[in-house]
């Protein structure tokens, strides 16, 4: 059984892959949350499309057609053990400090006249904290929609508003499902705004846009990865408990040539304890917003988990004993917004010329493509993913 921290590792550069194939700017989503979305829905499937989304949490890929009652049960086991993993984690999250915002919400919104079953209800609050409001899709779907939209933007600060845009939600909508993760942290060690400039950040060899370059020079965890001819540098928030981790190419038009060459067994390897040193840097890090929405309906049905989405091979029968529920809308928005003082994040989804350091010193300057990522520590978990090539 995967820890939660390598699933989500996974899917998270699974995922990306799949987005840079059609998105070449900013990318930024929440693997966490999506997983959360994803395991609310694998309680309440059955047969073939369980089948899918189960393989979204287990590495080793069987053929599920030809499965024993044996390996049937143990997969239903398995598949216990992951929404432990959520309930165990969520209620981690939910532990109060002060140093850091971090909230992860779920709610069902369904049809007031549609039966859903008790058990499917219960175990959704037992293992997602997540309670079912009933909404009239049937005669007020607009009123219904604007609802769910102001419940995502209490949850994220207001920073992710109209995750369901006009008309995404209709008279026949039975179940809207939402998962939203918050996260406004501050750094350890706080950039000096005195020392924040303009400087250049290249998008390629040829095109560079203005940015606010934030510098400090301090003891980091810091790799160098020989044979990608990359580093990963690894910036704590207040408490450690969460931290991010940039991953920063040497050659401006780096990141696109190695991406093919990093797995996700690799990307927990290389920014594991034993794996990174405290080296001083000289870290110069955009101050840099991004947002984005996305339909994933598309890219998880390129996956591997389209029937979830079938009209004709869905099989919800663990959440209604009535035919016919499949999921309509698979909807992604985040935000990220990192400045001087930290990081706010939610989601509900050429050649310049460096000054010589001292020496001793490691020189990370993120003027150029760069993949980053905010990580749990204690669960290991991605909370946030994002590609960073656009200011």
């Amino acid at each position: 059984m995967d820890s939660l921290g390598a699933i989500s590792t996974r899917f998270g550069f699974d995922l990306f892959k799949e987005l840079k194939k059609t998105n070449d700017g900013n990318i930024f989503f929440s693997p966490v949350g999506l997983l959360t979305a994803i395991g609310m829905l694998l309680l309440g499937t059955r047969g073939a499309t369980a089948s899918q989304l189960e393989e979204v949490f287990h590495s080793e890929k069987g053929t599920k057609s030809s499965r024993t009652k044996a390996e049937d049960n143990e997969v239903i086991e398995k598949t216990e053990a992951i929404h432990q993993q959520f309930q165990k984690f969520l209620t981690e999250i939910s532990k109060l400090t002060n140093d850091y915002e971090l909230n992860i919400a779920n709610r069902l919104f369904g049809e007031k006249t549609y039966l859903f079953l008790q058990k499917y209800l219960d175990y959704v609050e037992k293992y997602y904290h997540a309670s079912l409001e009933p909404v009239d899709f049937v005669n007020a779907a607009d009123e219904s929609r604007k609802k769910i939209n102001s419940w995502v933007e209490s949850k994220t600060n207001e920073t992710i508003k109209d995750l369901f845009p006009d008309g995404s939600i209709s008279s026949s909508t039975k179940l809207v499902l939402v998962n939203t993760v918050y996260f406004k942290g501050q750094w350890d060690r706080e950039f000096k705004k005195e020392n924040t400039k303009e400087e250049k950040f290249w998008m390629n060899k040829s095109t560079s846009k203005s940015v606010q370059m934030m510098t400090q020079s301090h003891s980091f965890s810091f790799t160098f990865l020989e044979d990608l001819q990359a580093k990963i540098l690894g910036i704590p928030y207040k408490n450690n408990d969460l931290s991010m981790f940039v991953l920063l190419p040497n050659d401006i038009d780096g990141l696109e040539k190695i991406i093919d060459k990093i797995s996700p067994e690799k990307l927990v390897e290389w920014t594991s304890p034993g794996h990174m040193e405290e080296r001083r840097v000289n870290l110069h890090l955009p101050r840099f917003e991004v947002e984005d929405s996305y339909d994933l309906e598309a890219v998880l049905a390129a996956m591997g988990i389209g029937d979830a989405f079938s009209e004709h091979k869905a099989d919800y029968s663990g959440m209604s004993s009535l035919s016919g529920l499949h999921a309509q809308k698979f909807l992604h928005s985040s935000f990220v917004a990192v400045t001087e003082e930290g990081t706010e994040a939610a989601a509900a989804t050429g050649i310049g010329f460096t000054v010589t350091s001292a020496p001793g010193h490691e020189n990370v300057h993120c003027n150029h493509p760069f993949l980053f990522f905010i990580r749990h520590n204690e669960s290991n978990s991605i909370l946030f993913f994002g590609r960073f090539s656009s200011p």
